[in-house]
């Protein structure tokens, strides 16, 4: 694993190198909720995009490096975009997390959810 694998995330030094990005070019003006959250769609379609006609099985193995350079720049743009909403919201991204994930673990129950894809809605009583 490589040094840059085993570094812990600092997402606020990230918002705030992010934040000073668009300061530097006074794209502050640009980035409202509506903007960056129609960006981080079309980030998404675009990393939709590259999986979109490949078999289920070869979208496992992105070895070529022109793939892993393509799903790794929309990943970037996506995180990037996400990030920036988070800031312009001023969101605490850990807290949602934490949030949501209670949330999910009350929707999908082991003991229901284990080895299946079926929506919650789905789960019998």
């Amino acid at each position: 694993m490589s040094d840059s694998q085993n570094e812990v995330l600092n997402i606020a030094a990230l918002k705030a190198s992010l934040k000073q990005f668009a300061v530097d070019r006074e794209w502050e003006q640009f980035h409202s909720p509506k903007n960056l959250s129609m960006a981080l769609s079309v980030e998404a379609s675009e990393l939709l995009e590259i999986f979109q006609w490949m078999k289920e099985e070869d979208s496992w193995d992105i070895s070529d490096p022109k793939l892993i350079e393509a799903v790794g720049d929309e990943v970037a743009d996506i995180f990037v975009y996400l990030l920036r909403l988070a800031t312009v919201l001023n969101l605490d991204l850990k807290e949602l997390v934490d949030q949501k994930m209670l949330k999910n673990g009350k929707k999908y129950p082991v003991a229901k959810a284990r080895g299946n894809s079926k929506k919650y809605t789905e789960f019998s009583d």
